[in-house]
C-alpha cells in the first residue's frame, strides 16, 4: 500500500468539476440510464425514480442524496490481518492485471490463449511481492478450466497462494453469492463475512448509458451482503462516448452516479468506489491509446469527481499499448502508473503485468511493473525531516572539506536505499563486460520467484472445505 505525502495532481478547476456535476444530473434527469434487469429498475422505481420500460430517470435531489451516504473510506479485510488495507484517505491500493485472455510468451515472441497454470503463477507473483495488496478476480482468464467453476478454481488458487486481500466475481448474482459462501467459509461464517467487507469486485457499465443484467444481479448481491463494488465506466472515446476528453468525462460521470445511486438504495452505507476503465481512442486507427498523455488527463479528472463526491476512487495503472515487454511498454507504463498515484487514486487495478491495452499478461512485464510500483512507493512517502534526518550535528562535525563515509550518522542511515529487484547499478567495465538486458533479467527473475516461492500456510480443514464447495457447483 503507497501512503501519499504528496498533494494531488489536478487537471480541472473547482469550476469545471462543478459544471461536470451540474450536467450529468442534467442528463440523469432528463436522458437516464438504461438498466437491463428488472429487479434493479424496481428497487429504483419503488424509491421515487422515474422508470420508463428499461430506462431509469434520476431526479437531482435523490441522486445526491445517496451520493452522500457512500463512505469515505473503508477497511478491506484480509485473512492475515497484517495484510487487510484501508481504502480511502492518503492511501494506494494495488492490484495486478484483471482479465487479460492471453499471455506473451517472451522467449517465443508470440502470445497464447491464457491457462489455469498462468493464474496461479501470477497468483504466485502477487502473493511474493512487497507491492501487490489485492489478488483474485480476474488475474488472467483461464480458459481451459470450465467456465461453471473458474471462479472457485480461481478463488481457491487465490487463498492456497496469499493470504492477502481479495476479489469476487461480478458475472451474475450465483456466482457473486458463490463467492461469498467461499469467503464465508475462509473466515469462518456469513455473520463475519457480512459486517466486515473481505471482497471486493468490479461492475463494469456498458457504455453508453448502459448497465447490463449480469453486472446489476452482481451489484446487488454484493451490495445486500455490505461488500465493496468498484462502479467503473468502461467507455472508449469517439466510439461508445463521446470524442472529446470533457465530454467523455460527463458521460462516465452519470454511468458511475448511477451505479452508486442504485448501490446505496439497496444498503445505505454499503462501501463503494468511483471507478474508470474507459480508453482514449486512436481514431486514425481505430485502436486504443491507453499508453497516451490524454488517457492520464482523463484518469485525473475522474479522480477529482471522486474527490467533489467524497468516494474513494479507482483509475489507471501501468497501462501500454505494447505487444512485448520492451522500452514501449516501460515509459508508457511508468507515465500512466506515476500519474494515476499522483492524481490521488484509492485502488489502481492492472498495477502489473499487462500488454496490449488489457488483452495481454507477460510474467516479464510483471516483474518490471512491480519494480515500478516499489519506486513509486518510494517516491510517495516522501521526506523524513526530524532532527535526525536533517543531520544539523553531523554537517557541524564534518565541517569544510571534511568527508562522511565514516560518520555515524551515514553508517545508521545507509541501508535506506531502496535496493532495485531486477534494475541493475553497475558500471561500464569494457568492450568484454557480458551486459543482461532487462526483459532477461526480469525473465529470469520471474522464474526464480517461481521455483522456490511458498505460500503462506492455509488450514488444511478450509483448503478441504473449499474444494467440496467447488466440487459441487460442477
Amino acid at each position: 500500500m503507497i501512503e501519499r505525502k504528496i498533494k494531488e495532481f489536478e487537471v480541472l478547476g473547482q469550476e469545471d468539476v462543478g459544471k461536470i456535476h451540474q450536467i450529468s444530473l442534467e442528463i440523469l434527469e432528463k436522458q437516464g440510464v438504461e438498466f437491463h434487469h428488472g429487479e434493479a429498475r424496481t428497487i429504483l422505481g419503488e424509491r421515487g425514480f422515474k422508470v420508463d420500460g428499461k430506462r431509469v430517470y434520476f431526479p437531482p435531489k435523490l441522486v445526491e442524496e445517496q451520493l452522500a451516504l457512500a463512505p469515505a473510506e473503508f477497511k478491506l479485510h484480509a485473512r492475515n490481518p497484517e495484510n487487510s488495507v484501508m481504502i480511502g484517505g492518503r492511501n494506494t491500493v494495488l492490484a495486478p492485471g484483471y482479465g487479460a485472455p492471453f499471455v506473451m510468451d517472451f522467449t517465443q515472441g508470440k502470445r497464447r490463449s491464457s491457462t489455469y497454470e498462468d493464474y496461479i503463477n501470477f497468483t504466485r507473483l502477487a502473493g511474493h511481492s512487497t507491492n501487490m495488496d489485492v489478488v483474485g478476480g480476474v488475474l488472467v482468464e483461464p480458459g481451459d478450466i470450465p467456465d461453471r467453476v473458474r471462479h472457485g478454481k480461481m478463488f481457491l488458487a487465490s487463498v492456497q497462494n496469499t493470504d492477502k486481500c481479495l476479489m469476487g466475481s461480478a458475472l451474475g448474482s450465483l456466482k457473486a453469492r458463490e463467492c461469498l459462501e467461499m469467503a464465508a467459509i475462509l473466515f469462518g461464517s456469513n455473520e463475519f463475512v457480512y459486517n466486515n467487507p473481505v471482497l471486493i469486485s468490479l461492475i463494469n457499465t456498458n457504455s453508453p448509458l448502459q448497465f447490463d443484467g449480469r453486472m446489476l444481479e452482481a451489484l446487488m448481491v454484493y451490495a445486500a451482503s455490505n461488500q465493496p463494488t468498484i462502479i467503473s465506466s468502461l467507455s472508449m472515446t469517439g466510439t461508445t462516448a463521446p470524442a472529446t476528453l470533457a465530454a467523455a468525462l460527463v458521460q462516465q460521470n452519470v454511468e458511475i452516479v448511477a451505479g452508486i445511486t442504485l448501490s446505496q438504495l439497496i444498503n445505505p452505507g454499503t462501501p463503494v468506489i468511483y471507478g474508470s476503465a474507459s480508453s482514449v481512442v486512436d481514431l486514425k486507427t481505430g485502436n486504443l491509446a491507453i499508453g497516451s498523455p490524454e488517457t492520464v488527463k482523463m484518469f485525473a479528472g475522474n479522480a477529482q469527481m471522486a474527490r467533489f463526491y467524497g468516494i474513494p476512487s479507482r483509475g489507471g495503472g501501468a497501462l501500454t499499448d505494447a505487444l512485448l515487454p520492451n522500452a514501449q511498454s516501460g515509459y508508457e507504463a511508468m507515465m500512466v502508473l506515476y500519474s494515476t498515484v499522483n492524481s490521488g487514486f484509492h485502488f489502481i487495478l492492472h498495477s502489473a503485468g499487462l500488454l496490449e491495452n488489457y488483452m495481454t499478461m507477460s510474467f516479464e512485464k510483471f516483474v518490471m511493473d512491480d519494480e515500478m510500483c516499489g519506486m513509486i512507493k518510494d517516491c510517495f512517502s516522501g521526506i523524513k525531516m526530524d532532527d535526525e534526518n536533517l543531520g544539523k550535528d553531523v554537517i557541524m562535525d564534518v565541517g569544510s572539506g571534511g568527508q562522511y563515509i565514516s560518520q555515524d550518522h551515514t553508517y545508521r542511515h545507509m541501508k535506506e536505499l531502496r535496493i532495485p529487484i531486477i534494475s541493475p547499478r553497475e558500471r561500464y567495465l569494457g568492450d568484454d563486460q557480458e551486459i543482461e538486458d532487462i526483459m532477461d533479467r526480469a525473465s529470469r527473475y520471474y522464474k526464480k520467484v517461481l521455483a522456490e516461492y511458498e505460500g503462506p500456510e492455509l488450514d488444511r480443514g478450509i483448503e478441504k472445505d473449499l474444494s467440496r464447495y467447488i466440487e459441487g457447483m460442477e
